[in-house]
């Protein structure tokens, strides 16, 4: 029987096409041709093709100063994208009531390869609040939203995923070997809820959860975040089973049934959500 060959789909002109728009997606200053020749390691030539197609097609903005910014061809896709996660959906009552509860900022975040990525942001209303916007990237490794998706990997997917960080300081709080990290995601395992102390960001705190899917994999997280002077660690610490409670919830929408327990990523199991819900929510 003849054996068949894998056929490759990749089309090179069209991956450099998307990976220049990925650099833009890190860099909301802009860059520069040159600036996206040395971080691609493309030529200048090549580079300005590209930037020049971009901008026709509204990916890319290009200013007097011939500095380059993401267009609104890529809003326009990217509040799709958006619209169309059923997570978003289906948790938005569940950040609403958070939200009323609290009265801080609440996240939604999808996991994205190293980083985790926020779907949903619920302001907080009162007037001294968190800068965060919808779309934005941030690293797994220092965040309360990373660590508590970080620390519900499957062993093999996450000591693949550790191994791609880029472990750094971002504040005197942040974790700086891996070593400490593996501490503190079993710290995180322990808890079941993970907590950012000021490092990502200094004077921001952060409380998060896991949400499961239906198959039991943790690929979200749902947080409350807010300035050091509304939560000291004690307030924090208050609020870990309310936002524990609100990701199972929104875990049991998506499909997932909890398992008694496990240290391992929860099983699947029969029987009714809704009296699962009544025994969560305690």
């Amino acid at each position: 029987m003849p054996v068949r060959v894998k056929r490759n789909y990749d089309i090179t002109a069209l991956q450099r096409g998307l990976r220049l728009l990925h650099l833009f997606s890190e860099s909301p200053r802009g860059l520069t041709a040159k600036q996206v020749a040395a971080s691609s390691r493309l030529p200048v030539s090549t580079v300005h093709r590209f930037l020049a197609n971009l901008t026709t097609a509204g990916f890319l903005n290009r200013d007097a100063e011939g500095i380059h910014h993401l267009g609104i061809a890529c809003f326009s896709i990217g509040q799709a994208a958006v619209g169309q996660l059923d997570i978003r959906r289906l948790s938005l009552p569940y950040l609403r009531e958070l939200n009323q509860q609290t009265r801080e900022t609440i996240h939604l975040t999808v996991r994205h390869g190293t980083h985790a990525v926020y779907v949903e942001k619920l302001d907080s209303p009162e007037p001294v609040r968190i800068h965060s916007r919808i779309g934005s990237a941030v690293p797994l490794y220092c965040t309360a939203v990373g660590k508590v998706m970080l620390a519900y990997m499957p062993p093999a997917e996450q000591e693949s995923i550790l191994s791609q960080l880029d472990v750094k300081r971002l504040t005197p709080n942040t974790v700086g070997n891996l070593q400490e990290l593996k501490t503190e995601l079993y710290r995180v395992r322990k808890n079941g809820y993970a907590c950012d102390l000021e490092e990502h960001e200094l004077h921001i705190r952060c409380v998060a959860a896991p949400i499961w899917d239906h198959t039991g994999s943790v690929q979200s997280s749902v947080s409350i975040t807010a300035p050091t002077l509304r939560m000291p660690v004690t307030r924090l610490r208050q609020l870990a089973p309310l936002i524990q409670a609100a990701g199972l919830k929104i875990s049991a929408e998506l499909g997932y049934q909890p398992a008694v327990s496990s240290y391992l990523t929860p099983r699947k199991r029969t029987g009714n959500r809704d009296a699962n819900l009544a025994r969560i929510a305690g």
